[in-house]
C-alpha cells in the first residue's frame, strides 16, 4: 500500500526574496533601505512569488529587479508603467509593482504615468523621490527646487518643480501616499497599504542620493529635527505632532495652521485626518512651506492621504469583453481586420 506524503507549505522569508546579484548602488545610498523594506513585506502579501512581477525603466531605483527574486523586467525610460499596464490587462492576476524615480516617471515617463493612474489599473507605483538625476550625474530634475545649481543648471534652475502627489491626486489617482528611506517601519506600512489597495496606488518615497544630492531632506529624517519637521497622517485622529506631541494642524476656512496644545486649545479643535476627503486630501499634499501663507512654518505630511474605490481598468476591459461575447458571440479576427471597407476588383 503506497502512502502520499504532504509537504507542508514553506513559509517564506525576506532573504527568499533576494538574488545572488550583487546590489550595486553607491555604499549609503537610500535605494538599499527601500530594497530592504520590499523583501520584508512581501512574504506577508499572500501572493506567490511566481506572481509578482517588479517592472522599472530607466535610473539608479531601475536596478530593482535585478534584486527580487521575483519575475521582473528593466524597461525603458519612462515607459514602465506603459509595459506594467499590458501585463496587467493581459494577466490581471498577477501583483505588478512598478519601481521608478522622479525623473523616468515625471519627465519623459510624465505622460504615461498620468494615464495610468486615470485608467486606475491595479498596480503599485514606487516613486522614488531624490529630486536629481543620481544615474546620469548630478543634472536637476522635474523634483528639483528652484534656483538648484546643478550640472545642468550652473546658474540655478528657473523650473518651477513638479508636486508629485498632486500631480497624482490631480490625475484622479485612487491611492496617494508618502514615505522615506529612513523610517523603516513606516515605510513597510505604506507599501503593505499599496499592495492591500484595489487600485493604482501612488506611493512616493523620499530617498536620499548621498553622491549628488545629499541632504535633500535631511531636516525629515534626522532624529533632532524631525518630531518638529514630520507630521504622520493617520485615518480619524487629528493632526499632531512635536517632539513632545504638543503641536497640531487646525483650518481656518481653506488655510491650515499651526496652534500650540495647551491655553484652551486642545485635540479637539484640530483638523482630524480623513483619507476618503477628496478636498482636503488637496490641501494637505500642498502643505509646503510658503512665506505668503498665514499658516506659519507647516510640518510635511507622511501616509495615506487618499483613499478611494473605483473600478478597475483590466477588470471593465474583461467585462466588456464577456457582454460582447455573450451578446454577439466569438470574434473573427481576419473580418475585423477587414472591417467594411473592403470590395473586390474583377
Amino acid at each position: 500500500m503506497s502512502t502520499i506524503t504532504q509537504i507542508a507549505p514553506t513559509t517564506l522569508t525576506a532573504k527568499d526574496f533576494a538574488t545572488d546579484q550583487e546590489v550595486r548602488w553607491c555604499p549609503g545610498c537610500g535605494d538599499y533601505s527601500i530594497l530592504a523594506q520590499v523583501q520584508k513585506i512581501m512574504p506577508g502579501i499572500g501572493v506567490p512569488k511566481e506572481n509578482i512581477v517588479i517592472i522599472s525603466g530607466i535610473g539608479c531605483s531601475s536596478r530593482f529587479p535585478y534584486y527580487m527574486n521575483t519575475y521582473g523586467m528593466h524597461s525603458i525610460h519612462g515607459r514602465a508603467t506603459a509595459i506594467a499596464s499590458g501585463l496587467k490587462a493581459s494577466r490581471p492576476e498577477l501583483s505588478v509593482w512598478i519601481v521608478t524615480g522622479d525623473g523616468d516617471s515625471l519627465s519623459i515617463g510624465g505622460n504615461h504615468t498620468i494615464h495610468l493612474l486615470r485608467r486606475n489599473f491595479d498596480v503599485n507605483v514606487l516613486m522614488f523621490n531624490n529630486q536629481i538625476y543620481g544615474l546620469t550625474k548630478g543634472q536637476y530634475s522635474p523634483t528639483s527646487e528652484s534656483n538648484k545649481v546643478t550640472k545642468s543648471t550652473p546658474y540655478g534652475s528657473i523650473d518651477h518643480p513638479f508636486n508629485p502627489l498632486a500631480l497624482a491626486l490631480g490625475a484622479d489617482g485612487t491611492f496617494i501616499a508618502r514615505s522615506m528611506d529612513r523610517d523603516p517601519k513606516h515605510l513597510q506600512t505604506m507599501l503593505t497599504r499599496s499592495h492591500q489597495h484595489r487600485g493604482a496606488s501612488f506611493l512616493e518615497i523620499y530617498q536620499n542620493c548621498n553622491i549628488f544630492n545629499d541632504g535633500a531632506f535631511e531636516i525629515f529624517t534626522e532624529k533632532s529635527s524631525k518630531p518638529e519637521e514630520v507630521l504622520f497622517l493617520e485615518h480619524g485622529k487629528p493632526l499632531i505632532f512635536g517632539a513632545t506631541q504638543n503641536k497640531g494642524i487646525k483650518l481656518d476656512g481653506f488655510q491650515p495652521v499651526v496652534v500650540e496644545l495647551g491655553n484652551g486649545v486642545t485635540a479637539d479643535d484640530l483638523w482630524v485626518h480623513d483619507e476618503r476627503d477628496f478636498y482636503k486630501a488637496q490641501i494637505l499634499v500642498r502643505m509646503f512651506d510658503d512665506p505668503q501663507k498665514s499658516g506659519g512654518h507647516y510640518p510635511r505630511p507622511f501616509g495615506v492621504f487618499y483613499e478611494n474605490d473605483r473600478a478597475c481598468y483590466e477588470d471593465v476591459m474583461q467585462m466588456q469583453i464577456e457582454e460582447t461575447i455573450a451578446t454577439k458571440g466569438e470574434g473573427d479576427l481576419d473580418k475585423l481586420l477587414r472591417g467594411k471597407e473592403v470590395w473586390e476588383i474583377n
